[in-house]
């Protein structure tokens, strides 16, 4: 049997509930870790009505699920082997759910999320399920993982300083992405999007949060600039 990525969306019956039944009920079933399945319902901002994407929007869409995936990824991964509470919590309670929305957009615009750039391709279930944890279609996010990974496994501040890397990176994209879908009038799209930037702030916060507790003063703000990307954000919204 093929290792199936434990966000891949799976639909199967289970006891009583009917595949029918989840559906009219606009809950999808998601696999959270270790075989355990939940279900979460289907963003409302899927169910409004269809926009009409450039392909610049398109490939977002498609390079976001690999994005979330790696914020999935590397956080379980670095925790196998630094316990820090803050990646596997993140990983389990939100960054399945940001998986699962992109996935959902891309359902819904018939986008094959494992053949970036090449998003014309119809949706495939089968193709996502090729790729094991730590595995991505997209180029850049597999050697950002690599790097990431390599340096969340060497101490606690260093996985948790991969967090704030994560979440940053993200917001940066999503903040480039935002802006084409607002270009594009694309408001199912934006909504959505929208929805993983709120997550990212809160998940960046949770990190610096970390940090500071393990007595690295300066948070989030201790990390070194990467790749044009810069971790300091005072200005990032909190609860």
């Amino acid at each position: 049997m093929n290792k199936i990525k434990l966000y891949t969306i799976v639909f199967i019956l289970i006891g009583y509930l009917s595949h029918a039944n989840a559906v009219s009920s606009k809950y999808v079933p998601i696999v959270v870790s270790d075989g355990l399945m939940t279900f979460i319902p289907l963003m409302e901002e899927i169910q409004l009505g269809t926009s009409t994407l450039t392909q610049e929007l398109k490939d977002s869409i498609t390079y976001m699920y690999s994005e979330e995936g790696l914020a999935h990824d590397v956080y379980l991964n670095i925790y196998k082997i630094q316990a820090v509470n803050q990646l596997k919590n993140i990983a389990t309670n939100s960054e399945v759910k940001h998986i699962e929305a992109v996935n959902q957009l891309a359902e819904k615009y018939d986008l094959n999320i494992t053949k970036y750039p090449d998003t014309d391709k119809p949706y495939s279930t089968d193709d996502l399920e090729r790729y094991g944890s730590g595995e991505f279609p997209v180029e850049p996010i597999q050697e950002l993982y690599n790097v990431l990974y390599d340096k969340g496994i060497q101490s606690k501040i260093d996985a948790l300083e991969v967090g704030c890397m994560v979440e940053v990176v993200d917001i940066d994209d999503l903040n480039a992405f935002m802006a084409q879908a607002e270009a594009s009038n694309a408001q199912d799209v934006w909504d959505v999007f929208d929805f993983l930037r709120k997550g990212s702030y809160n998940h960046y916060w949770a990190f610096d949060k970390g940090l500071k507790n393990m007595g690295i003063d300066d948070g989030c703000c201790s990390v070194p600039d990467y790749e044009g990307h810069q971790f300091c954000h005072p200005e990032y919204p909190q609860k």
